[in-house]
């Protein structure tokens, strides 16, 4: 096959591919019959290469990645060819592939806090990773391995690494722990990384300060990356060519300027129109005041306080401190800020979940500075809460039905008959069949999940929805969907929500108000597409440059315009 380089240089394109996939098929054998989950994928991957794989939940594009490494499970059918420095994966001995693993290629995952082990050092974990894939007949010593262990960490910019190779995998923060789990993956100096939606969990700005890491590893070390992700920001920011993939197929094949400039296939320009823009469809488009400030005011923040005790004689941590905001009835507030600024602890306190330490905080009327949970409990019916991961969220033994019907039956106590005709309305108001209450939360999609625990918090009909990053997880075109659906019914049943992500495009699509927090504190807030379209505060500038935006040549321009503010 003709493989496109893009801007890559000619002594590149001359080489040996790193990677050579041809013909790949892979089929899993189930009790309900055999599933194609790759049908017939051929691409190559040259030194020094970022070839991006993309699509949807299902297209196969991880699949594609762990038969990369070989490590599909034994219920997994291969055929075709995957050649990495001549050995083909599908074909070769175990003891083979053990030594191709690290060596030629290893591989990022997705979630750095599953990666690594939590009872063990994370320079023990990347050192034994060296002294297991030694060259033959050569013992690597402890000491040798926790220096080359060092030394790893000190490429992928880790501060300070011969204290903190000692440290455990919980003493590093998120960004921190995908740094880590790079770091043993280049343990070794592999010609090709796979990165496996490395940035998915991650803030903004840690996204940046991680995408950045990888480009200066081809750039400095030639090294070739195959990235898996759905974040087609990412993609612009990061990929020489693209590879989109389909139920299994791969259906179109550039450039990363081509592809987003002049895509060819209608599934692919449908991708690239769901990605929500910062600026465009904004909900406060036009606005030049605060939208319903003049409803009725449902939650109110005076110099609001939220600490944490501090154990063993240590001072306690303040998550929220001094944050005043209000949100009116019909308002979409939207809440933003990286990990630890304080945004979910402020929504769960609103709910009654976490207890406010000072300051005012006026929900539905009701003061929440040393509230008694029996008072508040008549006032629970009247919030609703959409959380993160719906998955976690529901009760795996029960129904869809059951797990909806829930609040109903703990505040209203409707009869069987009643429930579920209650039922049956809520999950077609979220354009779900009414026939989806007999199914189990593992029988629904991501996105059809997310629908069914947005009709739970409906249930009651409440003047206030709580939304905590309902749609992080999602693949971009569910997502979408899941946000114009969430835009539809707020408009429909008029509830006021709080709206927390760290997604600034989304946050600007959904919201009328935003607030910007940073460290616990409210540093901006105002009319969202001002917000997001002239910030004030440094951090907020910070946070919208740090955004990745799906245009490879204005994401350039992005790119040295946020290296710019950060002095570098």
């Amino acid at each position: 096959m003709t493989t496109n380089l893009g801007n890559m240089s000619d002594h590149v394109s001359a080489e040996q591919p790193v990677l050579t996939i041809d013909r790949l098929q892979v089929t899993f054998a189930t009790d309900g019959g055999d599933v194609h989950a790759v049908k017939d994928v051929s691409l190559e991957v040259a030194a020094g290469e970022v070839v991006a794989i993309v699509g949807e939940s299902g297209s196969g594009k991880t699949v594609t990645a762990k038969t990369i490494l070989g490590l599909l499970p034994e219920t997994a059918v291969s055929s075709g060819a995957v050649v990495i420095n001549g050995n083909n994966v599908i074909s070769v001995s175990k003891s083979t592939l053990r030594k191709i693993r690290g060596r030629d290629v290893a591989m990022v995952f997705q979630e750095p806090s599953t990666a690594l082990n939590p009872v063990f050092t994370v320079g023990w974990q990347i050192a034994e990773g060296i002294r297991a894939h030694a060259p033959d007949g050569r013992r690597i010593s402890a000491r040798e391995a926790k220096q080359r262990a060092t030394e790893a960490l000190r490429k992928v910019g880790i501060p300070d690494p011969e204290t903190r190779v000692n440290y455990y995998p919980h003493q590093f923060s998120g960004g921190q722990k995908q740094r880590v789990v790079i770091a043993a993956a280049l343990a070794l100096n592999p010609g090709l990384i796979v990165a496996d939606e490395p940035t998915t969990a991650l803030d903004v700005t840690v996204q940046a300060e991680i995408l950045q890491l990888l480009r200066d590893l081809r750039d400095n070390y030639g090294t070739s990356i195959v990235l898996i992700t759905h974040n087609m920001g990412v993609v612009a920011d990061l990929a020489d060519r693209v590879v989109v993939m389909y139920q299994g197929d791969v259906v179109e094949e550039a450039s990363s300027r081509v592809l987003f400039a002049e895509p060819r296939q209608e599934y692919t320009r449908k991708l690239l129109a769901a990605v929500p823009h910062l600026g465009r469809n904004s909900a406060s488009e036009g606005a030049r005041g605060r939208l319903h400030q003049e409803g009725k005011v449902l939650v109110e923040a005076k110099n609001l306080t939220i600490e944490y005790p501090g154990r063993f004689g240590r001072h306690g941590f303040k998550a929220v401190d001094d944050v005043s905001f209000t949100v009116s009835e019909n308002e979409v507030f939207g809440l933003v800020g990286e990990s630890g600024s304080g945004k979910s602890t402020i929504g769960r306190a609103i709910a009654g979940l976490t207890r406010t330490t000072g300051g005012s905080l006026k929900v539905l009327g009701y003061e929440m500075l040393d509230f008694k949970e029996r008072t508040f409990r008549p006032l629970r019916k009247e919030i609703g809460f959409v959380f993160q991961d719906p998955a976690a969220s529901f009760n795996p033994h029960l129904t869809i039905g059951e797990c909806v019907a829930e609040p109903l039956l703990i505040h209203t106590k409707p009869g069987a008959a009643e429930a579920r005709k209650k039922v049956g309305e809520l999950l077609e108001s979220v354009q779900l069949p009414a026939s989806y209450a007999e199914r189990y939360p593992h029988e629904l999609s991501g996105g059809q999940r997310q629908r069914a625990s947005l009709a739970r918090s409906l249930a009651l009909n409440p003047r206030l929805l709580i939304a905590d990053e309902p749609t992080s997880a999602l693949d971009v075109s569910v997502q979408a969907k899941v946000l114009d659906l969430f835009k539809d019914i707020q408009e429909q049943y008029g509830f006021a929500a709080l709206f927390i992500s760290h997604d600034l495009a989304v946050v600007d699509m959904l919201s009328h108000w935003v607030g910007v927090l940073y460290k616990g504190r409210l540093v901006e807030q105002g009319i969202g597409n001002h917000v997001m379209g002239s910030p004030q505060h440094d951090y907020t500038k910070r946070l919208i440059a740090s955004l990745p935006v799906p245009d490879p040549d204005e994401q350039a321009r992005r790119r040295e315009a946020h290296r710019t503010l950060l002095g570098g």
